[in-house]
């Protein structure tokens, strides 16, 4: 009986010993002779080619698998990073040449942007003139609203940066701070805005979708004339859509117009004007500095003493659909706007995937698998980019959960080259427990992609660049954070998974030629005149 112990403990002596000299003996000089940071990639790697865009050509990183699939080839790593977002964002494909962009190709000269901004800063200091005098006439003081016009000021900045491939660089330094400037600058105005105008009887509401009665959303201007989009706080981050609401009935969600823009520069889209959140004060910054008597008179004091008001509108819009301070701040979304429709027009159109605003209806994309041949054939979706950024837009809504894409708007001035603005987000992040596959059928119809919108997917999808890390830190440096849940940024790895099997199916039906398409080819129509006189 003792020996039988004696043995065992010697076995494990010996067993301690020899583990003991592996690890630091052995280990030590098989990480020298073998450093394990170097990069384990097929060495087939290659340096952008003549399929690639101009823009996509010049230092993205390009492998093959033993299969031929295509891929990123991951980056080694000669330090320690303390920052993903920082890590994606110096990869290579984050850090692409921007071609020189030619007058046609830039959405407004500085010349005449900063001439219209001139004249509207004018008209709005007789404006203020005028309310001034009649303040006075009755004996009513208003607070003093003035504004300071900067040529320097962010927001001027990121309206001359707009071009034909983005509404911003990558490394344009003016978003940060315009990110910072709808955060911290004075409130002077607020206002309905134009759609929500044309929803009372301002325009053919035919052409408008119904709201839903939880539809809310001003104009607010600030003291350095900019201007930005406010969506109040409707919903509890921790709720989830309920299972019996439609698409178009379900709440606008602040946070989720904050979050898509972070995942739409993140993805590199750059699609998505820039949205910050903030706390408003309903009282000081709208009710005080409006002008609307409309808007005026849908404020009112809850039974909890906080200031609430509703919007008016034509159908179920009334104090059941408020929305209250505490008892006055209230926290929101701050989009910024695009450059006015006089100086920058922009046409909408219907999605060619558009979804039934009928509680019974189908469209045909939803019966006929096939529907894809029938849309390649027509215009504009025939040539150019198009139907490719209709797949980038779908994919992106499919991250977000986003059902409601019923539209989307171009610049005129770009034709039929450019590209698809990602506007009205706000229905995003509603269910983190459910992926909607029907998002994507442009992509499982069409069976293409871009191959620089894939190459970035696949890159999202590594372990150290991981899409729910980025977002998350990403997201971290708003000032109403946690924007997302942790179940909403874990669904985002999820579904990014989901589109590259969806890619992986077709590569394997199609070949990688047919599906993995090349990027920004020109239209074969003249783009010449606006898109919107055709």
């Amino acid at each position: 009986m003792w020996m039988r112990r004696d043995r065992l403990l010697v076995t494990l002596t010996l067993a301690a010993v020899f583990s003991a000299d592996v690890y630091f003996v052995l280990l030590p000089k098989l990480r020298d002779k073998y450093p394990w940071d170097a990069c384990t990639c097929p060495g087939n790697v290659t340096q952008g080619n003549g399929d690639a865009p101009r823009w996509l050509s010049n230092s993205s990183t390009v492998t093959r698998d033993s299969a031929g699939a295509l891929g990123v080839a991951a980056v080694p790593v000669e330090k320690i990073w303390g920052s993903k977002l920082e890590r994606l964002f110096a990869h290579p494909l984050y850090n692409i040449r921007s071609p020189d962009l030619g007058p046609e190709e830039v959405l407004l000269q500085p010349e005449e942007l900063m001439s219209y901004y001139r004249r509207k800063v004018s008209r709005w200091e007789r404006h203020q003139k005028f309310y001034n005098e009649v303040a006075a006439a009755v004996n009513l003081s208003l607070p003093n609203q003035e504004i300071i016009f900067d040529p320097e000021v962010s927001w001027l900045k990121f309206h001359m940066g707009i071009n034909k491939y983005a509404l911003y660089a990558r490394d344009d330094p003016s978003i940060e701070r315009l990110l910072q400037d709808m955060l911290n600058t004075k409130v002077i105005n607020a206002d309905y805005t134009q759609d929500e105008k044309a929803l009372k009887g301002g325009c053919d509401c035919s052409q408008v979708v119904k709201p839903s009665g939880h539809h809310l959303k001003l104009a607010l201007k600030l003291q350095d004339f900019g201007k930005a989009m406010f969506k109040p706080m409707r919903q509890e981050r921790e709720q989830e859509t309920p299972e019996d609401f439609f698409y178009f009935v379900d709440f606008q969600r602040h946070n989720a117009e904050i979050a898509a823009f972070h995942l739409d520069r993140i993805i590199d889209f750059r699609r998505v004007p820039p949205v910050a959140g903030r706390l408003i004060n309903v009282t000081g910054d709208i009710l005080f500095t409006t002008h609307n008597e409309d808007l005026r008179s849908v404020f009112f004091t809850s039974p909890a003493n906080n200031s609430c008001f509703f919007a008016k509108c034509l159908y179920v819009c009334k104090t059941e659909y408020a929305v209250c301070g505490h008892p006055d701040m209230l926290e929101g979304s701050m989009s910024a706007y695009l450059p006015g429709l006089s100086i920058a027009p922009r046409i909408s159109i219907p999605n060619p995937w558009i979804r039934s605003y009928t509680f019974t209806g189908r469209e045909e994309w939803e019966v006929n698998p096939f529907y894809c041949d029938t849309i390649k054939q027509l215009y504009p979706y025939n040539s150019g980019n198009r139907l490719l950024n209709i797949i980038d837009m779908a994919i992106f809504d499919f991250l977000t959960g986003n059902m409601d894409r019923h539209h989307y708007e171009i610049f005129t001035k770009f034709g039929d080259d450019g590209f698809p603005l990602h506007f009205d987000n706000a229905r995003g992040f509603g269910k983190h427990s459910h992926d909607e596959m029907s998002i994507l059928a442009p992509l499982t119809q069409c069976c293409i992609i871009k191959r620089s919108t894939l190459l970035r997917l696949q890159l999202l999808s590594q372990e150290e660049y991981r899409l729910s890390d980025v977002m998350r830190e990403s997201l971290g440096r708003d000032t109403l954070r946690p924007i997302l849940t942790e179940p909403h940024l874990l669904a985002l790895d999820r579904r990014l998974h989901r589109v590259l099997r969806v890619v992986h199916r077709c590569v394997r039906k199609l070949g990688e030629p047919q599906v993995v398409a090349v990027d920004f080819v020109e239209s074969r129509r003249a783009t010449n005149g606006p898109a919107g006189s055709r």
